[in-house]
């Protein structure tokens, strides 16, 4: 009877499509990928998933804005990401969408059986919630919370510095508290569930201990989302939705859960540390209420930042995989992912930073070294690498030392999920031997004719570079190929694949017309190439009418008829000091009423003293608000064309004081 494989099942978070995914999405999938093909190598039978979340309020408001139906909007938002894994040579085994039939009904059996259990209730929820984090948060949560004249909270922003409003509704509860001794018995007993270690204390610290709060998992006010069928007025909320997928992707809750007994628990999910707290409390007591196995391990990475913070597209800063690949081809963009930033811990993007990558880690230490050795197996053996040398010598040993000892850390650096360290290692080995080269001096050995040396020596260079390509395989996916074709081997040729030194016999033949792999970049070209499309990807500013058409809001006459509108005659006008868009206007509305109201239209006015003595309307009854130290009462009206602004000037008819509506 064959002795059965052993399973590997990985994750990646499945991925919100509200917009376009830059190489910070790309990192946690580039790490996946290169995990599942490390392990496939190693025999394991693996299954990788990834995926979309598709539900959820700012869904419908994206396809609203859009004018089509949500489904019609995640549809594309699906293909355009199953696009991207595709350039990005993603090995996924499944793409699993929270839209799909199976995972819709597998999800309702999950929330019945909670409810039906007494780990969900139904209650009333109240709380500020931020429609772009798709998230509740309390009070004492907010970075910033808006005050009225008697110091009650209307308004606020999340800690993500989006908008909150108050949100109440009917909703269902989970019973969180209820596991939350168990969770962390759970946590002290398995002390790599969680890694790394100090997301572990994050969660202890912040969320647990002080008190774990009964979840809120429906919606009632949002219609995109899976109905509970016993309520259908009530919507699953995104965490149970989202969360079961690990497992209504392997069949669970289905006729055929054949996958699910096969692979599950999950060995490994990867996440970015922002949604550690979902992964690492939420879903283990799901689980743990459905009575099922907690994954093995739940990894949370860093985020790939930019000089000035996250990368974001309205700050311009934002670099996405396509702009890469398309210029520097695939591998250049894997290899930097999983190199320059330690996995677990933040890491800098820059373009300097990268293009000096390219130039010395793959052009310089790899390709020369490749191209090097196969021109001169060219030059000095007819292209022919021999079989390997019984005879050796003081540096031949030390290069298959050092490739010995590279391969068993190196195995041990992937095993812990250390891309960056493994990578690291082998370019210890790249290193090597092209320090083995100036040791050898083969030039020096075919002048003199020492051709067993000299052979040795190209045998010794050839088997350090097939290991190295083999190596790099799960991370870099084209260049091992194109190292193979060089070398004359085949990645099909089993005994070519294995990993161990002296195990191919050789007695190949190299290309007769060996073509650098990474060709050197220009620094300043490529640097401001990067730069430049950073910029282009910054989305330009709608103007007000732009914005107006974008986000069609319509109000009650009750709503109209709190504003307040008056004629006003402008008495002075000048430049607020500090600022190139302010003007300061001191204006009459008649009975001794003058105030004073700050507009950005400077540019539009540079003549700005003709306004004394026109008469304008304004909004007299917004909040005041101080600017750059001076007191705004008010708001004046304007229109706007083609970018062009003109306040809103009435005649001498209307009467200083003179109510709008």
């Amino acid at each position: 009877m064959a002795e059965e494989k052993k399973t590997f099942y990985i994750t990646t978070p499945i991925y919100y499509p509200s917009g376009k995914l830059t190489i910070g999405n790309a990192y946690t999938t580039v790490a996946a990928d290169s995990m599942a093909r490390y392990k496939r190598a190693q025999g394991y039978d693996t299954f990788f998933l990834t995926g979309t979340d598709e539900h959820g309020l700012k869904i419908e408001q994206k396809a609203e804005s859009k004018g089509i139906k949500p489904q019609e909007f995640v549809d594309e938002k699906a293909a355009s990401y199953k696009k991207l894994w595709k350039m990005l040579d993603i090995s996924y085994d499944k793409f699993i969408r929270t839209t799909d039939d199976e995972h819709v009904k597998a999800v309702q059996k999950i929330f019945e059986k909670l409810l039906k259990q007494g780990d969900i209730y139904l209650g009333e929820y109240q709380g500020w919630y931020s429609v772009e984090d798709e998230e509740y948060f309390t009070e004492s949560q907010l970075a910033e919370v808006y005050k009225d004249d008697n110091g009650k909270v209307i308004g606020g922003k999340a800690p993500s510095g989006h908008e909150v409003k108050l949100i109440k509704e009917p909703s269902y509860f989970f019973r969180m508290s209820k596991y939350a001794d168990r969770l962390l018995e759970y946590y002290n007993e398995h002390p790599e569930f969680i890694l790394p270690h100090s997301r572990e204390k994050e969660m202890v610290n912040n969320f647990i201990k002080p008190g774990l709060e009964d979840l809120s998992v429906t919606r009632t006010t949002v219609n995109w989302g899976i109905p509970v069928p016993s309520d259908p007025k009530h919507v699953v909320y995104v965490w149970i939705d989202a969360l079961s997928n690990y497992i209504t992707a392997l069949g669970y809750g289905s006729d055929d859960d054949s996958l699910f007994k096969k692979f599950w628990p999950a060995d490994v999910h990867l996440v970015g540390k922002e949604i550690v707290r979902f992964h690492t409390i939420y879903w283990p007591i799901m689980l743990m209420a459905l009575g099922l196995p907690l994954p093995k391990q739940i990894f949370g990475h860093g985020w790939v930042l930019m000089k000035n913070g996250k990368m974001s597209k309205s700050k311009g800063n934002a670099v996405y995989p396509e702009m890469i690949v398309e210029r520097y081809g695939l591998d250049a963009l894997r290899y930097y992912l999983m190199r320059a930033i330690p996995f677990g811990s933040d890491g800098n993007f820059t373009p300097e930073d990268f293009v000096e990558r390219v130039n010395f880690d793959l052009a310089n230490d790899l390709g020369n070294l490749l191209n090097r050795t196969v021109s001169m197996i060219n030059q000095y053996q007819d292209g022919i690498v021999a079989p390997v040398s019984s005879q050796e010598d003081e540096f031949a040993n030390s290069l298959r030392e050092t490739a010995q000892d590279t391969i068993k850390t190196y195995y041990t650096q992937m095993d812990e999920l250390h891309f960056s360290q493994a990578l690291d290692t082998v370019w210890k080995l790249i290193s090597r031997a092209n320090k083995y080269i100036d040791e050898t001096t083969p030039w020096v050995l075919n002048k003199e004719g020492k051709k067993e040396d000299l052979s040795r020596v190209m045998t010794n260079l050839a088997e350090s570079l097939r290991l190295v390509a083999l190596l790099i395989r799960p991370i870099m996916t084209e260049s091992p190929v194109k190292m193979f074709k060089q070398l004359g081997l085949s990645l099909d040729d089993e005994q070519a694949t294995s990993l161990q030194w002296g195990a191919y016999g050789w007695n190949s033949k190299v290309t007769a017309d060996p073509k650098p792999i990474f060709p050197r970049l220009k620094n300043d070209v490529e640097v401001k190439y990067i730069k430049e499309q950073m910029a282009k990807a910054k989305p330009k500013k709608a103007t007000r009418s732009e914005q107006k058409k974008q986000e069609p809001k319509h109000i009650t006459i009750d709503d109209f008829d709190k504003v307040e509108m008056k004629v006003g005659k402008i008495l002075e006008v000048s430049p607020v000091k500090g600022s190139k868009k302010l003007l300061a206007f001191k204006l009459d509305f008649g009975e001794d009423q003058v105030r004073q109201i700050l507009s950005g239209i400077a540019q539009f006015y540079p003549e700005y003293q003709e306004l004394v003595g026109k008469k304008v309307i304004a909004v007299t009854n917004l909040k005041p608000r101080k600017m750059l130290g001076q007191l705004s009462q008010g708001m004046l009206l304007s229109s706007e064309k083609q970018g062009k602004v003109r306040l809103a000037i009435v005649d001498d008819s209307h009467e200083v004081g003179a109510l709008l509506g």
